[in-house]
């Protein structure tokens, strides 16, 4: 809600995705309840210390595995690239932003393929806030992975630009440890016919929250949104997806696909895709898919299309959770496997449609030898 502007105090509702309230101080926040439209699904409990508490701002411990023509560095608050891509619409972001002293600055530069991983790690338990900016050159190539591992309690903001004609992959990924608690703000601003694939996989944490946003800046813009999450008992794995179409002829793509097991294992996916006035020829499609392994879970599916424009190419969303599919499971019985390892089988074949869109074969394998111990457990 926000006050009106000739109301003597009376608020009226926000009227769309683009219009929630924005800004890099987290005194501009009012404390979190839980009650709030961007918190209602959320255990705000669990991490109330990265949404008021005080937050360490140093440098995180990072291990990089750098590639020609990709490059890490430290940059200052004032760094006129900080704040380019987006800026906090929630208090746990704009509580990393008003905390951290650095940022670190991931450059990709260079037309032929690249692949570098960035590890965060050992971060320990004090509540933590960080800045990364990853930054694409005019028509450069390349692949970023954003690896957490060990303990960790964090809230961070990424900032995503990709210059005219790059292509950029992303890569976001969480492998907590049990215990662990993750908040993520990520912002993307992609130029005229550039495209960025970005990628979340959360595996590890006992809260994982990354929200992607992406602002289709220019002409030609493309986005692919994928995501994949296996959520355990007692395990939260939450997303909000934003979209924003915002110039003619620009493309997007959303599809996230989760499992859950276990008792109280919970996933929430939220998506909002808003097309401008001005975003004409626009071609949009989002989905959402779960599949329940186990009695005693919950998925949220929320999905949401604005249009402003009647202009468009096309534009669409779709959302389903189910159990398993027993006609597979027949069939794979049938020819003699077992029930278990067919059951695997179609959970393996569910999630694996996500990795194999990655584009890099080593770390395709990782996450399959990563999807494999889980299901192992299932």
């Amino acid at each position: 809600m926000r006050p009106h502007s000739e109301g003597a105090g009376a608020t009226v509702p926000v009227q769309t995705r683009s219009e929630r309230f924005r800004s890099v101080n987290v005194d501009d926040f009012e404390p979190v309840t839980g009650r709030e439209h961007e918190w209602k699904l959320s255990p705000v409990a669990a991490f109330a210390d990265l949404t008021s508490g005080e937050l360490d701002g140093s440098r995180l411990a990072i291990d990089t595995a750098d590639a020609a023509g990709i490059a890490t560095s430290w940059i200052g608050r004032d760094d006129a690239r900080i704040g380019t891509a987006g800026i906090p619409e929630e208090r746990a972001s704009a509580n990393a932003w008003s905390t951290f002293g650095e940022a670190l600055l991931i450059s990709v530069t260079g037309e032929d393929d690249k692949v570098a991983t960035v590890t965060r790690t050992g971060l320990g338990t004090t509540p933590r806030g960080a800045h990364t900016v990853i930054e694409a050159a005019p028509n450069s190539r390349g692949l970023v992975v954003l690896r957490g591992t060990g303990d960790a309690r964090l809230s961070e903001n990424v900032e995503i630009l990709v210059g005219a004609g790059a292509n950029l992959t992303v890569v976001s990924l969480q492998e907590w440890t049990d215990d662990s608690v993750h908040l993520a703000s990520h912002f993307a601003r992609i130029a005229r016919d550039a495209k960025l694939k970005h990628i979340v996989v959360s595996l590890g944490g006992k809260v994982v929250r990354v929200n992607p946003s992406t602002h289709l800046a220019e002409q030609g813009g493309d986005v692919e949104a994928l995501g994949l999450y296996f959520s355990d008992a007692g395990q939260h794995l939450e997303q909000q997806v934003f979209v924003h179409h915002d110039a003619p002829h620009t493309r997007s793509r959303v599809t996230y696909k989760g499992a859950l097991q276990g008792e109280g294992a919970r996933s929430v996916w939220i998506g909002d895709v808003l097309i401008g006035n001005a975003a004409t020829g626009t071609d949009s499609y989002e989905q959402n898919r779960n599949l329940v392994l186990t009695d005693g879970t919950r998925a949220d599916s929320v999905p949401n299309l604005e249009i402003e424009t009647g202009d468009i190419e096309g534009a669409g969303h779709a959302s389903a959770t189910g159990r398993f599919d027993d006609e597979q499971l027949f069939y794979l019985m049938a020819r003699g496997i077992p029930e278990d390892e067919a059951r695997r089988l179609v959970v393996r074949g569910f999630l694996t449609e996500i990795v194999q869109q990655i584009g890099q074969a080593e770390l395709e394998a990782r996450l399959i030898e990563a999807l494999e111990a889980e299901l192992q457990g299932a």
